[in-house]
């Protein structure tokens, strides 16, 4: 038999998945240790390795890890000193931006502070010029002196951005060999290996975040690989990415910005794989877990994969506010809207909840462990919602006392009634996602209305109804394994690596030489991360793309090919494909505009995906196991409660209700019905709706 793990960390659970290859799966999930993240790593594997009688040694199949190391570095500003290297005069290149203002009408605009202040970035005396040659190379003197000043700063990891360095690296190159000479123990990101394009701000953004996050990411992949090796496990485990591909630990130490989105990609992934196994071409993934709350629009049975996104946004909803990163990643729309989020009274005397958390330490005042302020976890259970005695199975009991104090301290600041408080932190909450999820997809050219919501995460199916209701959704998908479905879609995703080289130059004067030496670059590239990854080299498939615009234009469309472009060598079937991405996206063509390619694309990928737990559905209809009193809108209502394993194939059960598992629990608000789908996942539908049909 063989055995495939995946674990996934989150910002307050760790959830882990074993699946052996006849479909039997074992999931569980434990808080993470956020001072020593291999601790909740190790004790969330010991559990299912319990539930299943294995150990390390007999998990023969892939170690697939998710993880928010990277994004947790980033938002806390943890990391350690790291220095900047720009061509001389360039030095406020992270805080003068790109110039762009996000807000038009806001005379206080405010931007997220850089990572790598102007104090611990130095300029170069060097100059490549636009096209490549080289004017001023790389004074040995002058990087030793600045050497000596990084060392006096402490710095232990360095970025380097020159002008023009994605067209030729060489100077770059050269630092990086007198760095590695005369510091070898500063790690050092070169843009133009982790982001070689053009527009200067982002590489140098790309190559910052790199930076800020290798000292800490790199020793923990490492140490990773170790204790995985010393317990018995021959593989290197695979670690996810932000869009949506798995490498090794090797490479993704390397390279931590490409996996800051690591958990919520491999949610948005999983979710494609299930609306195409029920038939739907189109639906919105909702993952709300303990911290966060992710909303993801899949489309013909896939996420959207964009070329760069932001963290860190000062405003929620304005792009433009974060720190940007030109690297591929799932598009989907992320805000503070979890388990643990802390409800609070405003300066204007309004319930506002989140963005802040309480997270896993202290966690929501019913977790017990120290936590006072109120959250939504103890709304849901004040309100009756989640079962206090059976959270985690009874593994992890729930203390409603301290729910009543912290929401009756709340509701003396509100002035109403603790219950009605409580209700209010439901509705709030869930109106937050609801308006998040609108406005991703109306920025996207997409009717939200309609749309099946796939409800996943510790906390989605609790407050998915009431999300579904707010988007004028018509079906819920409660799916399997709902509450680790991050986990486990690490499991059915391939081993992917997305790579991409500037190039700017208009279609009719390509030079298809310097195209085709960018392409044999990244192929190398994607072959031997693969080939690390496990992959034989017969089996990596390599898919094609471009970034083009009409001169003139300040952004591109990304444009795929169904052919290696270096078989084609023709700017015009370039031009066609172009102008056919242009026209679905704007719905116009300028013909008498001239084309020029931005950036080229390649994307490595492969692997086994078909990894699925086997569904055993009892034939018998079951009966509510006991009833609860949940408080709805001012008045009490009695609500059957159900344990999901007994539920039969087809069984059809009118809202309101509740379905408890071990690791969540279902709510369907009144005017719903559920029905139990052949492959496991439990479907709610809107009574307005059934009566149509």
């Amino acid at each position: 038999m063989k055995h495939a793990l995946a674990i996934d960390i989150g910002g307050t659970f760790t959830d882990v998945v074993l699946i052996r290859d006849d479909g039997t799966a074992w999931s569980d999930k434990t808080l993470t240790t956020h001072d020593d993240l291999l601790e909740g790593f190790f004790k969330a594997t010991g559990l299912v390795f319990g539930q299943a009688g294995i150990d390390f040694a007999e998990v023969n199949d892939v170690v697939v890890h998710a993880t928010t190391v990277v994004t947790n570095v980033l938002i806390e500003r943890k990391g350690m000193p790291t220095g900047l290297l720009v061509t001389s005069g360039f030095r406020s290149v992270l805080r003068i931006r790109d110039e762009h203002r996000f807000d038009m009408f806001d005379p206080q605009i405010e931007y997220s502070d850089p990572l790598i202040p102007e104090s611990m970035t130095w300029g170069v005396r060097e100059r490549i010029y636009a096209d490549g040659s080289v004017s001023v190379g790389v004074d040995r003197e002058e990087i030793a002196s600045i050497v000596e000043r990084m060392r006096a700063a402490g710095v232990a990891s360095v970025a380097v951005c020159l002008l023009n360095s994605y067209r030729n690296p060489e100077n770059e190159r050269r630092i990086k060999a007198l760095l590695t000479e005369l510091a070898p123990d500063l790690m050092v990101t070169l843009s133009s290996d982790v982001a070689p394009q053009m527009r200067e701000y982002l590489r140098a953004s790309t190559a910052a975040v790199n930076a800020y996050a290798v000292p800490v990411t790199r020793p923990y992949l490492t140490a990773l690989s170790e204790q995985l090796g010393a317990r018995g496990v021959a593989q290197e485990p695979l670690i996810m990415l932000s869009n949506g591909g798995t490498v090794g630990a090797r490479v993704a130490g390397v390279y931590p910005v490409r996996m800051i989105e690591s958990g919520p990609a491999a949610g948005a992934l999983v979710a494609g794989h299930l609306a195409r196994n029920l038939g739907l071409d189109s639906l919105i993934s909702f993952d709300m877990g303990g911290t966060t709350a992710k909303a993801c629009l899949i489309q013909g049975g896939d996420p959207l994969v964009v070329g760069e996104f932001e963290v860190d946004r000062q405003y929620l909803l304005k792009p433009g506010s974060g720190i940007p990163v030109t690297v591929p990643s799932i598009d989907m729309i992320e805000i503070g809207a979890g388990g643990g989020s802390i409800a609070r009274v405003d300066d204007l005397g309004l319930l506002k909840v989140g963005p802040q958390s309480a997270g896993s330490n202290p966690g929501p005042a019913c977790y017990g462990r120290g936590g006072t302020d109120p959250c939504v976890t103890d709304a849901d259970v004040m309100l009756g919602i989640i079962d206090p005695s059976n959270f985690l199975g009874g593994d992890m009991p729930l203390d409603a006392a301290r729910s009543t104090a912290a929401i009756g301290e709340l509701a003396n600041r509100l002035g109403v009634d603790p219950l009605d408080a409580a209700y209010g932190i439901f509705t709030v909450v869930g109106e937050s996602m609801a308006a998040a999820a609108r406005t991703h997809a109306t920025d996207r050219g997409v009717n939200y209305r309609g749309l099946p919501l796939l409800a996943f995460g510790g906390a989605g199916p609790v407050h998915a109804c009431y999300v579904a209701e707010s988007l004028d959704s018509d079906r819920i998908i409660y799916p399997p394994m709902a509450s680790v479905l991050s986990a486990f879609g690490t499991l059915v995703t391939p081993v992917r690596l997305d790579l991409v080289r500037g190039g700017l130059v208009r279609l009719d004067s390509i030079d298809w030489t310097r195209v085709s030496a960018a392409f044999d670059e990244m192929t190398a590239e994607g072959r031997d991360a693969l080939s690390e990854a496990g992959l034989d080299p017969e089996d990596i498939r390599y898919e094609f793309a471009f970034d083009a615009r009409y001169l003139g234009q300040q952004n591109e469309v990304t444009t795929q090919l169904a052919r290696d472009p270096r078989d084609l060598l023709d700017p015009e079937l370039l031009r066609e494909r172009f102008e056919a991405a242009y026209d679905s996206l704007y719905g116009v063509r300028l013909p008498d505009m001239d084309v020029e390619v931005v950036s080229w694309r390649l994307t490595a990928r492969g692997g086994t995906t078909d990894r699925t737990p086997l569904i055993t559905l009892p034939s018998t209809p079951a009966s509510p196991r006991t009833t609860r009193r949940v408080y709805l809108d001012g008045a009490h209502v009695e609500v059957n409660v159900y344990d999901r394993a007994a539920l039969a194939r087809n069984q059809r059960i009118a809202g309101p209700l509740i379905v408890e598992e071990r690791e969540t629990t279902v709510f369907v608000l009144p005017g719903w019905e559920l029905t139990v789908h052949d492959g496991g996942s439990l479907i709610a539908t809107r009574d307005s709706v059934r009566s149509q049909q």
